[in-house]
């Protein structure tokens, strides 16, 4: 147990970004549909001609009838069944109790005669005057009685009035006159529509109507190449498909499954080569790692939903949304790799056209990447709608031309289809600053908006400390133009100059730089005292950008542009007016940390360069030379680049551009010979 809790704690990391590829990996296959993979999309296929190969049946089939047919069929048993009446033989009954009332004052024998004549026209049938079955187009009907059922004619049956007419000629003379004079009242119908049973009977020539017609043997041509794709030929292969979808291989998912762990682990795995290769920086992050993985996953599984809901076509979901979102936290390049291999895993398991579903997402993927590459502002997300959306009709149309050679079979759906995808890549903007705030990032755009000169604190800074805001502005362009040099985040190096000191807007009048007639508040002070004031300028800085809300990578160049250096000037008074006491150096020392990335460490060089080229008394090549090589060395000498990703090359390459910066600003010229 002890070795198991040491290999854990002394291999947590790489355990980690092993759990997070393995967990993507699950994912991913989770949501693959199991099912074997008919190879053609069927929204894209009717009426047009038939662009691959022939298709032939691998296997015995059912030709499965259309909705449409199926429909009809319902329709026409609704139409064409035949109802179902009960012959009552109460009614008869009940209607002889009232007649006998009714003619009780009349002779016994003509009473008995028109009861007998009723009697045989109820044998005959009557049926109601409503006609319930008005809703059948036919005379043919199915009466039961005594549970067995016959078919007759609903004109072999009388209604009550005419019921009335054939008992009167039954009759003889005084019967018929009694029952002529009789208080009126129409015999009640004895053949009875039963709804219930009709119904019944509807429900199950229903449930009985076949699904198929006909049927495909194995190796029969279902189609050929360039045969237009009809509603016959199109319902074969509808059929087939359906085929595919419901026998799942016999068996066989354990095979489809594994196959799928292996395609997506081995193109998790070109992503993770790629990451060590050519961005080890985020490998060493694990947040950033698990934001790219996330990304690849969510892009996938949304490639599945068409799967399981009607009515969503593959068509109109964002796939070029990924490469804005990796494009507004890291480069390009990463960007374009994380996309190809996203679309590459798409269509694994995608039905249809492969081909060119990856010609359309890549190239329409590269455009939007060159739409973004210099992602300074969000309305270029604007501009890359406009630019996705002419790619996708562009080469949709292409696409059908080479395929069809036609302009018949394009759709007027799929540009819908084109143009939903395209706008919805408008749903980075919330995205962006929603994994801003869940994984602590920072965006090109955010960092644009940082670095304009109207944000608030830069604001207050120009007003509060002119000189300071001056000296930020002149770091900015410096660093900026160094870290592009070496490679690294200039928007990033760009906004932590302009904020490195905030601090100072504070208490501005004990910065140099924002001194003017001669007064300092220094010479009323101790050294100690004046040291303190100075350091603070970087814990108050640090206070004013959290209450800010500054991201926290703006932050570090507020907390290690000065490292753990001393306060050169106030620690050499100090020794000099002091040389018999022993100094304690951490009163004149920054708190630090010291850089620990490309960009701290060169701010760190920036803004010592730049303020100490103030003090110069003459502005000539040597000058700033020797001023550039002398502080970069003791920076270096006191190990404050020990823990930044920099290099001797990059230094020395740092240095030359300072000094030729430098001679530019103050404007040095060649001597000329006397």
């Amino acid at each position: 147990m002890n070795k198991l809790f040491t290999f854990i704690r002394d291999r947590h990391a790489l355990l980690y970004k092993g759990f997070i590829f393995v967990a993507s990996l699950s994912v991913i296959v989770y949501c693959c549909p199991r099912e074997s993979k008919f190879r053609y999309d069927l929204s894209d296929i009717k009426d047009r001609p038939w662009s691959y190969d022939n298709l032939v049946a691998p296997f015995d089939y059912a030709i499965q009838k259309s909705t449409e047919e199926l429909q009809d069929e319902k329709k026409d048993i609704q139409s064409n069944s035949i109802p179902y009446f009960r012959f009552d033989t109460t009614i008869s009954n009940q209607n002889e109790q009232i007649l006998s009332t009714q003619f009780v004052s009349i002779a016994p024998e003509f009473r008995r005669e028109i009861l007998i004549a009723v009697d045989k026209v109820y044998a005959l049938g009557i049926r109601a005057v409503s006609n319930e079955v008005g809703k059948s187009s036919q005379d043919l009907v199915n009466v039961v009685f005594k549970n067995v059922v016959e078919e007759h004619h609903l004109s072999d049956f009388q209604d009550p009035l005419a019921a009335d007419s054939l008992v009167l000629t039954k009759l003889e003379l005084e019967a018929k006159a009694a029952w002529i004079n009789r208080p009126y009242e129409p015999l009640s119908a004895n053949i009875i529509f039963d709804s219930s049973l009709t119904n019944k009977s509807i429900r199950q020539a229903i449930d009985n109507i076949s699904s198929s017609r006909g049927a495909i043997t194995k190796g029969q041509i279902i189609v050929s190449r360039g045969e237009m794709v009809n509603e016959e030929i199109y319902q074969k292969i509808f059929s087939l498909n359906e085929e595919y979808r419901l026998q799942r291989l016999g068996g066989r998912d354990w095979l489809i499954t594994l196959a799928q762990i292996l395609l997506v682990g081995f193109c998790l795995f070109i992503l993770f080569q790629f990451l060590r290769l050519f961005r080890r920086e985020i490998l060493a992050h694990d947040s950033r790692l698990l934001f790219i993985l996330l990304i690849v996953v969510l892009t996938v599984c949304m490639s599945y939903i068409p799967a399981s809901i009607e009515n969503i076509s593959l068509l109109a979901l964002p796939f070029c949304i990924l490469p804005v979102i990796i494009r507004a936290f890291f480069d390009t390049r990463l960007a374009l790799f994380t996309h190809l291999l996203v679309i590459i895993m798409i269509s694994i398991n995608m039905p249809g056209d492969r081909f060119a579903f990856l010609v359309i997402q890549v190239l329409t993927g590269i455009t939007t990447i060159f739409s973004i590459a210099n992602l300074r502002n969000r309305s270029q997300l604007f501009v890359s709608v406009i630019a996705i959306l002419f790619a996708y009709f562009l080469l949709h149309v292409l696409l059908i031309l080479i395929t069809s050679g036609d302009f018949i079979s394009i759709r007027g759906t799929d540009f819908v289809f084109y143009a939903i995808s395209a706008l919805l890549v408008l749903l980075a903007f919330p995205l962006i600053f929603l994994f801003e705030k869940i994984f602590g990032f920072v965006s090109d755009v955010t960092l644009m908006e940082l670095a304009d000169t109207n944000n608030p604190l830069l604001r207050e800074l120009a007003e509060k400390a002119p000189g300071t805001f001056q000296h930020s502005m002149q770091v900015a362009n410096l660093a900026e133009e160094a870290i592009r040099k070496i490679g690294g985040n200039s928007l990033l190096t760009r906004a932590g100059a302009l904020y490195h000191d905030i601090g100072k807007a504070e208490m501005p009048i004990y910065f140099i730089e924002n001194q003017a007639g001669g007064i300092n508040p220094h010479d009323e002070m101790s050294f100690e005292e004046s040291a303190s004031i100075i350091i603070s300028h970087v814990l108050t800085g640090i206070q004013k950008a959290k209450a800010a809300k500054l991201p926290d990578q703006v932050i570090d160049f507020i907390r290690t542009h000065h490292g753990t250096t001393n306060t050169t000037y106030f620690l050499a008074l100090y020794k000099k007016n002091n040389p018999d006491i022993i100094v304690d150096e951490e009163l004149f020392r920054y708190p630090g940390p010291i850089p620990y990335s490309k960009e701290t460490a060169v701010l760190m060089m920036a803004d010592a360069v730049e303020a100490a080229s103030r003090a110069l008394r003459q502005y000539d090549a040597d000058s700033i030379d020797s001023l550039v090589e002398n502080i970069i060395d003791i920076q270096a000498d006191q190990h404050q680049f020990d823990n930044a990703d920099i290099t001797l090359k990059d230094i020395s390459g740092i240095k030359k551009l300072f000094k030729k910066k430098l001679r530019s600003i103050y404007h040095v010229r060649v001597e000329y010979p006397k």
